[in-house]
């Protein structure tokens, strides 16, 4: 059968995979509920190690992993021929692997999600769902589920729904998207208040070593935090502790210098909440 009359015949979602294929999207059809479609006998059921509802490729070879993200092609001769040509008349819509073409979704489930990212995301290309949207960011990052009520994480090893190019501009894939996927220490005990650093007495110098020293640990504690490209819950956690762990204990930290690394990290996007949270987990990790 030639590939017109295939696409004649399996209408509107071949069509577009083709579509997107020939822009070097790599595509792949799904089944009704979203879940893509087993492509050889040996992956039915799950067969081959894939995991729920085929969702995640197991370690099949015919000749390579058949179905999930890792079946995303870009080649029309794959697309039209066995077994996708049977495939594609059962489609009930069209995915593909944003990390493959170095692309970040950030699928917001309703109108929560969406109210969220508004407030605290840089704009980007955006997509309408049936209950929310998909923000699109260029960029690839791990993908992860359940992020945050309502928002998961679709890029490398993963597939989302093609819905359209969607409106705006595409921007990079900012830290704050990043930092998602990224979990804090978890604190021995809660913080359930503000953490303040008393005024020292005694002027505030460290006595084994020179004022100057702690003016550099600051300093540099803050140009961590700036430089931080990914991971930025991490990277203040780990600042905080750091000028902790040589000046914790001395009594030379005023709430200035306190002020200042809370401010550095601010600027990152961390909240107000996840400073205080940073701070007391540090604390209690030193046993301060």
């Amino acid at each position: 059968m030639t590939q017109p009359t295939l696409i004649r015949r399996e209408g509107a979602p071949l069509r577009t995979a083709l579509d997107l294929a020939n822009r070097s999207v790599p595509v792949l059809p799904l089944r009704p509920g979203k879940v893509p479609f087993g492509n050889c006998p040996a992956c039915r059921d799950n067969a081959c190690g894939g995991r729920p509802n085929m969702k995640t490729p197991g370690p099949c070879t015919c000749p390579r992993p058949c179905h999930a993200w890792a079946a995303a092609t870009t080649d029309p001769a794959t697309l039209t021929g066995r077994p996708w040509a049977t495939a594609w008349a059962q489609a009930a819509a069209v995915a593909y692997h944003p990390g493959g073409i170095g692309l970040t979704v950030v699928d917001l489930d309703h109108t929560d999600a969406v109210a969220w990212a508004r407030r605290t995301l840089p704009a980007t290309r955006t997509v309408p769902t049936t209950r929310g949207e998909h923000w699109i960011y260029q960029g690839a990052m791990q993908s992860a589920n359940a992020v945050r009520p309502g928002v998961d994480i679709k890029s490398t090893m993963s597939y989302a729904r093609w819905l359209g190019p969607g409106t705006g501009t595409m921007t990079a894939l900012p830290d704050t998207v990043r930092a998602l996927i990224v979990k804090e220490p978890s604190p021995v005990r809660p913080a359930s208040r503000a953490v303040t650093v008393p005024v020292p007495v005694g002027g505030g110098e460290c006595p084994h070593r020179m004022p100057a020293y702690l003016e550099r640990g600051i300093a540099m504690a803050e140009q961590r935090i700036t430089q931080a490209t990914n991971g930025v819950h991490a990277a203040v956690y780990r600042a905080f502790l750091a000028v902790l762990s040589a000046h914790g204990r001395c009594g030379c930290l005023t709430d200035t210098h306190m002020a200042r690394l809370f401010a550095a990290a601010q600027a990152k996007g961390e909240s107000p909440r996840h400073c205080t949270d940073a701070w007391a987990n540090a604390l209690t990790r030193l046993g301060l």
